[in-house]
């Protein structure tokens, strides 16, 4: 429809351009005939070298990401044709095989091969994978990652992914013995209390001959990728260190061309994080559990790389990306506007306020601290049901964030890489914990980080226990003492069971510095686009 009414189009404008040919020419003499000749010619010379120059623009198909065997992707003619692949909204369409009558086609019909990269990983041993293939890597011992590639169906009763032969296989793979693996995609498989809750995935190799029970209500131009919505989501650390960074540096490379399946799929997580989904993925969600079509795909990833706490291993990918791709993957999603050319102005802080737990007593005495040293302060109210993109948009624009250890310092995540600064109030007895999972992320994505351990007489323990009680007066020994039972008392006692009022003289210390560095890095900024300093630790 689109190739004849555009023919038509251009064939109508062609008669109204002879129309009008005709009739100049009937009433005009020689010379005048003569004239126009030459101008036709001119403007035929400038219309052919416009067609040379941009033409190419306009007909040649994308390339894909990488040149890598992994999975054989289909698209149509038409996506190929145009600028941007059509990923988006779900649309009925040609292509397909037996069941062509009654399937729907997600992102074109099935004309041209392209073949894609699925394991983004150094070293993987699924990193090549032939067609018709199901690949697990249980190497890493924080997360499992499988892969298929091949005509790969959901089966909803059984919640499996099945992987059909191609036809010319499919003689051989009767015969053959029926492969499965089995897998709960999430990053924390050492930990069996939140492991049973996730869904089991089934992959298994069928036969060519049970391919008419499972013949395609849905067909998808895309890999599936397959993950979770569950495990510990309610926490921010937890579903950026568990979920949503894992997930980006293990399909970053794909360019939003898969299609993620969400098991505990719930439309309060996807309102929550629909930015950062709609910036994963150009394709529909599949809620795995609830929809019971069948959807067919051409390979599929099923779980999720882990490197480390809030960490991108650029050395463990193959094209390389770090923490900092992270950040500027979460900028484009939520639209940060480029910065604005350096200027003289205070420093803004943003002190993270919490609630409950490991509050900061004298919360009010610190923001005036941070003001009389040289910041507008923001104080960041918590647990208020805000947007996401609103915490993004304050975070982003502050120059140092100030918290205690806790969840909501995962927020660093949305400063400004090489430029902001994060001071962590590391309470009584968790100092080594605090610096790993928000000091060495922090310094990796070349952020200023200054930590402030907690003395005894500044946290609250010191009221429940006597000074000299080995809980507040050597937290060290404390752990040691409980053997394998010490996690018990860093959850209950020092996660837990206390706050802290801070020491306004030394606090000052911390800020007096951060402040400093601050302004020297504005200062060259103004006369200087040099590279940015060291991160420091």
């Amino acid at each position: 429809m689109a190739v004849s009414k555009v023919s038509g189009g251009i064939k109508a404008a062609m008669d109204d351009d002879d129309a009008a040919g005709s009739k100049t020419t009937t009433t005009t003499n020689k010379g005048r005939g003569g004239t126009l000749l030459a101008h036709f010619f001119l403007v035929l010379t400038v219309v052919t070298l416009c067609v040379l120059l941009y033409a190419p623009r306009f007909f040649s198909a994308l390339a894909p990401y990488g040149a890598i065997a992994g999975f054989s992707s289909t698209t149509s003619s038409k996506a190929a044709a145009s600028s941007s692949v059509q990923l988006g909204p779900e649309h009925a369409g040609g292509g397909g095989n037996d069941d062509a009558d009654h399937q729907q086609v997600v992102g074109g019909g099935a004309v041209k091969e392209q073949l894609q990269v699925l394991d983004n990983q150094v070293g993987s041993p699924c990193s090549s994978l032939p067609d018709h293939t199901i690949c697990c890597d249980r190497s890493d011992y924080h997360s499992d990652v499988c892969f298929m590639a091949g005509d790969v169906r959901t089966d909803a009763s059984s919640l499996s992914l099945l992987l059909f032969p191609p036809p010319r296989a499919a003689a051989a793979a009767a015969n053959a013995n029926v492969e499965e693996e089995r897998i709960r995609p999430y990053t924390r498989k050492w930990d069996g209390f939140i492991t049973k809750t996730i869904h089991e995935v089934r992959l298994r190799a069928a036969r060519a001959e049970d391919a008419a029970a499972h013949r395609c209500d849905v067909r998808h131009d895309a890999p599936v990728f397959v993950v979770t919505a569950g495990g510990y989501s309610h926490n921010m650390f937890h579903v950026f260190n568990d979920g949503f960074l894992p997930l980006w540096l293990t399909a970053q490379h794909l360019r939003r061309r898969v299609v993620l399946a969400v098991l505990a799929y719930s439309p309060r997580w996807a309102g929550t994080y629909g930015e950062i989904l709609a910036g994963l993925s150009g394709y529909h969600v599949v809620d795995l559990l609830r929809d019971k079509r069948t959807h067919c795909f051409p390979g599929a990833i099923v779980g999720t790389r882990y490197h480390d706490y809030l960490a991108v291993n650029s050395t463990r990918l193959r094209d390389n990306k770090t923490i900092v791709d992270f950040h500027e993957f979460l900028a484009g999603v939520y639209d940060e506007p480029a910065a604005a050319p350096a200027r003289e102005r205070r420093p803004r802080l943003g002190i993270v306020s919490r609630k409950g737990r490991r509050v900061i007593e004298n919360q009010a005495a610190v923001a005036r601290l941070a003001a009389s040293v040289g910041f507008d302060v923001e104080v960041m109210e918590t647990a208020t049901g805000a947007p996401l993109s609103a915490v993004y948009a304050a975070v982003s624009s502050y120059d140092a964030l100030v918290g205690v250890h806790g969840a909501d310092l995962t927020t660093f995540l949305f400063l400004r890489p090489g430029h902001a600064a994060l001071a962590q109030i590391a309470p009584l007895g968790i100092s080594l914990l605090s610096r790993n999972l928000f000091g060495v992320p922090a310094a990796r994505m070349a952020l200023h980080y200054e930590q402030y351990d907690v003395s005894g007489r500044e946290s609250s323990l010191s009221r429940r226990y006597p000074a000299d009680h080995v809980v507040v007066a050597d937290p060290a020994r404390a752990r040691r003492e409980q053997g394998k039972d010490e996690w018990e008392l860093v959850e209950h006692v020092y996660l837990r069971g206390q706050n802290v009022t801070l020491d306004l003289g030394r606090f000052r210390e911390t800020l007096a510095r951060m402040h400093s560095r601050l302004k020297r890095r504005q200062a060259t900024s103004q006369v200087s686009t040099g590279a940015d300093p060291v991160p420091q630790i």
